[in-house]
């Protein structure tokens, strides 16, 4: 062989043994991660025309997707767009959030639970088919939540949120205003961007669900934290008597601003019955129990209940509920009535008042209860799991206690359930922020000798005078009807 074919031989070996070595790290090193690189037209599509499997409520499905007779093949729908949509979240061509996004590998069939109904769609020939998600949401529950809320007047930014206390279940969750999905699932793109557009942009955040998302001051409904914290110190039990008083001056200030008052309750004037200072929610006494207790000791306890930690695994996004460190005597009085830079969420206040009503128990909350194939078998069924034992039975009792008579004899009164016991508590918090009225809040769970449930009521807005703002009267009766639909299911 002449040197030149030799040559030209050689460079076709080894441009040969290149096309091999590049296909060869395409296919098997760099397969995964160009799958997923969200610039992959092919997947997108691939996935988007894909039989996505259902999100059920009950036997009810809330997201599933239907034959469709364009390119795409089948078209994911809502049929209750509005009350689930912030569990549901969207699918779309661009993006997924919420239980679309954290189920997405069993929804599209990729999941390696769904290995035999793939390898059975692959020798029929048939297209590989998702499987399904079972929600813990109680179909009952979540219309009293959401119609309850949504009866306020005015435009309502708000949320409810139910647990099953011993389990940890979620029962229902709703947050106000809400979208619809149908509108960022359509195959018309240019209508999906117009659509996702409005809603980014739109001030009350219809996109953010308020029941995970979002943080605010807790007011009142967090002295069952500072309760929790002054039993939990072996100095007080729910029979004690505790600071009372018209006023109570912050420890290291001067001038009106470091005066908290009750707003004209009845808290006494020097020592008072600790359930006198629950019932009438009294800000002096809780105020004065947060300093007495220090800053270490309250950030132990609220840490206890879930501030300050991540807890959902199977939604999101969730955010941390906020207990300061390092907290001054001004700040940390503050702190005992969920004011100063306490913060939290609807969730975080229902499982605070969950793990009073399962003896101190704080359980980890999930909304998937199960994992199914296309053919709704159970692939896998959650297992409820401790979060942390927050305080121990007897205070848990002591507090149960201590919110039965505030809902018998209280400010909580509007939740009194006839002929059943119920514990709440309720919780008006300011703003901080000029001319933004305060939030209403109310916690409650019932029955509150056998609970079955627990719920957490946050208003953020609505078309009420200031003055009219109160957890009891605004909170109250929604969360009430949660609890009678769940009870009487």
């Amino acid at each position: 062989m002449n040197k030149p074919i030799r040559t030209i031989s050689m460079f076709c070996l080894l441009l040969f043994v290149a096309l091999m070595l590049n296909a060869t790290y395409l296919q098997f090193w760099r397969a995964d991660s160009l799958d997923n690189d969200p610039r992959n037209r092919r997947v997108i599509e691939a996935a988007y025309s894909r039989e996505r499997g259902a999100i059920l409520v009950g036997r009810e499905p809330i997201a599933e997707s239907v034959p469709s007779d364009d390119r795409y093949e089948f078209q994911r729908t809502y049929p209750i767009p509005f009350k689930y949509a912030p569990v549901t979240g969207y699918f779309s061509f661009f993006s997924q959030t919420a239980i679309e996004q954290t189920q997405n590998e069993v929804l599209s069939g990729e999941d390696p639970r769904l290995f035999v109904t793939k390898l059975v769609d692959l020798l029929s020939n048939d297209p590989n088919k998702g499987g399904s998600v079972q929600l813990t949401l109680d179909p009952e529950a979540q219309d009293a939540a959401y119609e309850g809320l949504d009866a306020l007047p005015g435009d309502v930014e708000g949320s409810v949120v139910a647990l099953d206390p011993a389990t940890g279940k979620i029962l229902a969750m709703v947050s106000l205003p809400t979208f619809d999905p149908n509108k960022l699932a359509s195959h018309d793109l240019d209508e999906v961007t117009s659509a996702y557009e409005r809603l980014d942009a739109d001030e009350s955040e219809p996109l953010v669900n308020r029941a995970i998302a979002k943080t605010l001051p807790p007011g009142s409904t967090f002295k069952i934290v500072t309760a929790a914290a002054a039993i939990e110190s072996g100095n007080y039990t729910a029979s004690s008597e505790v600071p009372g008083g018209a006023t109570y001056r912050l420890p290291q200030t001067s001038g009106e601003s470091g005066v908290i008052d009750n707003e004209g309750r009845d808290c006494g004037t020097d020592r008072i019955p600790f359930v006198q200072a629950m019932e009438n929610s009294c800000n002096t006494t809780f105020a004065a129990l947060a300093n007495e207790l220090g800053a270490e000791a309250m950030l132990k306890q609220a840490e206890a209940f879930g501030f300050n930690a991540t807890y959902l695994e199977d939604l999101r996004p969730q955010a941390e509920s906020v207990f300061p460190e390092d907290m001054n005597p001004p700040e940390t009085g503050q702190s005992g009535i969920g004011q100063f830079e306490v913060r939290s969420t609807p969730l975080q206040m229902a499982m605070v008042v969950a793990a009073v009503a399962n003896n101190g128990i704080v359980k980890r909350p999930y909304i998937v209860d199960e994992v199914q194939s296309a053919e709704y078998d159970v692939l896998e069924k959650t297992e409820d799991s401790d979060f942390s034992q927050a305080i121990s039975s007897s205070t848990a009792a002591d507090l149960t206690q201590l919110l039965v008579s505030t809902v018998d004899n209280g400010t909580a009164s509007p939740a009194a359930i006839p002929g059943i016991s119920v514990a709440g508590k309720t919780g008006t918090a300011q703003s901080g922020i000029d001319d933004v009225p305060p939030y209403a809040w109310f916690v409650s769970f019932a029955p509150a000798d056998d609970p079955q449930v627990a719920v957490a009521v946050m208003i953020e807005s609505a078309d009420i005078p200031r003055g009219e703002i109160a957890g009891g009267q605004l909170g109250g009766p929604i969360a009430k009807a949660v609890m009678e639909a769940i009870i009487n299911d």
